[in-house]
Parts: structure tokens; C-alpha cells; sequence
């Protein structure tokens, strides 16, 4: 087999441990003489599968016990249309920090369910740092939305202590599990698994039990919050096979040691290559400033779209995929998810300083 280094940006890189044990068991789970994606979601082999999942969760994000957990699908995507059909009040705004293209895309869903205001933007910068953020108040938003990561344009929230508000929900979908947060700050969380979590197909929301008391109980019975707690997210057949991935991959974090080992490795690999980019002179320039510079995608340009498209094709040859940028962004982005090896970042940097010398730089 050839040497691959995926840095899709997702669907994205899986751990080899992973792949290897589903592969394992794939067609005889657990003795049972049939794969897990044959067994019943209501069956005692898939429930122990489905709750080991919700247990990792708990232990390594320390979600605190006031919390809900649940399995969904429609990706984040359909979240942005849930929240606010769960949340918006007569009368009452949520309110949408802008850092990128999935921000914008969740407050144009709330707007088609009612009143949503734009608190501040990002987008006069070209979404290139997190912007400043003024003093919420509890009476001007509902609820307050923000985006943890911006895999698009490459920036990232360092740190959320300077966001309050009551009821804060976070899109987390392209770096949960990277690194430790205080989740007892959020309302709500919820992240499509496809970046850090698993595979496509299963979307993980964390709620807070007394915000989720007070959501919309007159909704299509699918599309109420209130339905998958009291059905434990069992209300319609899960995506068993994607959950039964997330499982594996949240026993590999935990023996790797954790959200702290996980970080200490997802700051190494990022600065490999910021390092390739700070230290070219301007051959590379990072689209992020520095102080919000994402640690899961790595955003950088060329000096022209001929150079850029010439490294593209002879990184694809190398053995280096997905480093292509987004289509609304261009230049190239480096994914640098959970499971990505550190061995493919040290590739790239490699990569990197050799085509520069090439080029005469």
C-alpha cells in the first residue's frame, strides 16, 4: 500500500487503531456471529455499545451529571435549523457571533425561523480572527451562538473566557475532543462526528437539563429535543455503525491518555507547520492571524495560483491528500485532526521546505 497522509478536512482522518479493530470485528461482533450494524438498536449487544459511548463522552469532556446526551443525525447542519425551532420565543432574539462560513450559514437558518440578530463579524477581515466580543446581556439574546472552530478559514477560539451569557450554545463540531474546555459554560454543544469523533453519520449533542426543559414542546415529534432524552436517543434506529466507530475512537483518546495528551500532541503537530509557513519569508502566508490560528486547520496561500496549483499537484503526488483549500477560499489548508499522526505533519513540514528550495526561495 502506498503511504498516504489524509489531511482531508473532513469526512477526515480515522486512528489505524480504529479501523484495524472494526475491521477485526466487522463481520462477528463480540462472538455474536453477526456484525454490529445486523443487531437490533434495541437489542442488549447494541445498547452496551451505545451507553460505553455516552460514559467516554462523559469521562474524558467531565461533562457534569446536569447534562444530556444525545445521538443524532442530519449533521450540524441540521442543528442549525433545530436550535432555534427549539429555543426561539415570542418576542425574544437569539443572537450569532460570524467567525466564518458555518456561523453565517446557522444564523441564515434562524432567520427563516424568526427574529436572529448578527451580534459581530469577522467577515471584514475575511473571517482572518476571531473578532472582538462585547458585553452580552441575558435580556438582549435568547440564546447566544457561537462557532468553536472555523475549518474554512482557519481560526480557532483560544480561550472562552471572555464570552458570558446564560444560555451559550456552541458549534463544535471540528475540534471537540482536541483539547479541554469548560463545557459547564455551554447551554448546549453539538458537533458532527466527522472531523475528531468518527465517522459521518452521527451528530453529538450535549445539553444542559434545564435548558432543555424549557425548549419547544409543540414541535414535529422528530425535530424536538424532548423526544431523543426521553428516548435516549433511541426514539428512531441510530446510525449504529457510526456510533459503535465513535465508541472505538473515544477508547483510543482514553488509552492515549486524554484531552490533555491529545492537545499536548495537537499543538506539536500545528506548530510543525506554522513553522513551514512563519519561517518562509512570505513564500507562505498564513490567512490566520496569529493569535487565533486554529490548531485543526492550517490555512495558507502561495505567492500566485500557478505556484499553488503546482504544489498541489506535486504534494498529491507525494503521497499528501486533501490539502487543497475551500473552493470560497482557495490556496491550500492543512487538516490536522486528532488523528492525524504526527509523522504525516513532519511530512508536510518537509514537503513544504523543499518545494521553496526548489523554487528558488
Amino acid at each position: 500500500m502506498n503511504q498516504v497522509y489524509n489531511f482531508n478536512a473532513g469526512p477526515a482522518a480515522l486512528p489505524r487503531e480504529v479501523l484495524e479493530k472494526a475491521k477485526e470485528e466487522l463481520l462477528d461482533f463480540e462472538d455474536t456471529g453477526i456484525s454490529i450494524m445486523e443487531h437490533s438498536h434495541r437489542g442488549k449487544h447494541y445498547e452496551a455499545v451505545h451507553e460505553e459511548a455516552k460514559s467516554l463522552l462523559k469521562e474524558l469532556l467531565s461533562i457534569p451529571n446536569e447534562y444530556e446526551i444525545l445521538f443524532l443525525q442530519g449533521g450540524a447542519s441540521l442543528q442549525f435549523a433545530m436550535i432555534p425551532m427549539n429555543f426561539m420565543k415570542q418576542n425574544e432574539k437569539p443572537g450569532y457571533i460570524l467567525t466564518g462560513s458555518w456561523s453565517e450559514k446557522a444564523l441564515k437558518e434562524a432567520k427563516k425561523i424568526g427574529e436572529a440578530d448578527e451580534i459581530v463579524s469577522g467577515k471584514s477581515s475575511n473571517y482572518s480572527s476571531i473578532p472582538e466580543i462585547p458585553s452580552l446581556s441575558s435580556d438582549d439574546y435568547t440564546y447566544v451562538h457561537v462557532t468553536s472552530n472555523n475549518t474554512i478559514f482557519g481560526t480557532q477560539w483560544a480561550s472562552f473566557d471572555n464570552l458570558e451569557h446564560p444560555f451559550l450554545i456552541a458549534d463544535m463540531s471540528s475540534d471537540i475532543l482536541s483539547k479541554r474546555f469548560p463545557v459547564e459554560k455551554f447551554g448546549m454543544i453539538y458537533a458532527g462526528a466527522q472531523k475528531n469523533l468518527g465517522p459521518a453519520g452521527v451528530t453529538v449533542v450535549i445539553m444542559r437539563k434545564d435548558v432543555a426543559d424549557k425548549a419547544n414542546k409543540e414541535l414535529p415529534t422528530i425535530l424536538s429535543y424532548e423526544t431523543h432524552i426521553k428516548n435516549h436517543s433511541l426514539y428512531n434506529t441510530p446510525p449504529t455503525f457510526s456510533i459503535y466507530l465513535l465508541k472505538l475512537v473515544l477508547e483510543w483518546a482514553k488509552d492515549l491518555g486524554g484531552l490533555e495528551e491529545l492537545e499536548r500532541r495537537n499543538k506539536e503537530k500545528a506548530k510543525l507547520i506554522y513553522d513551514a509557513i512563519d519561517e518562509s519569508g512570505g513564500f507562505y502566508t498564513g490567512h490566520a492571524e496569529k493569535d487565533s490560528r486554529s490548531l485543526m486547520n492550517i490555512t495558507f496561500t502561495l505567492q500566485n495560483e500557478e505556484l499553488t496549483k503546482q504544489f498541489l499537484k506535486e504534494a498529491q503526488e507525494q503521497g499528501f491528500s486533501g490539502l487543497a483549500g475551500h473552493r470560497s477560499v482557495g490556496g491550500c489548508r492543512a487538516s490536522a485532526y486528532n488523528a492525524v499522526p504526527l509523522e504525516a505533519c513532519k511530512a508536510l513540514k518537509k514537503f513544504m521546505n523543499e518545494f521553496q528550495e526548489k523554487q528558488g526561495n
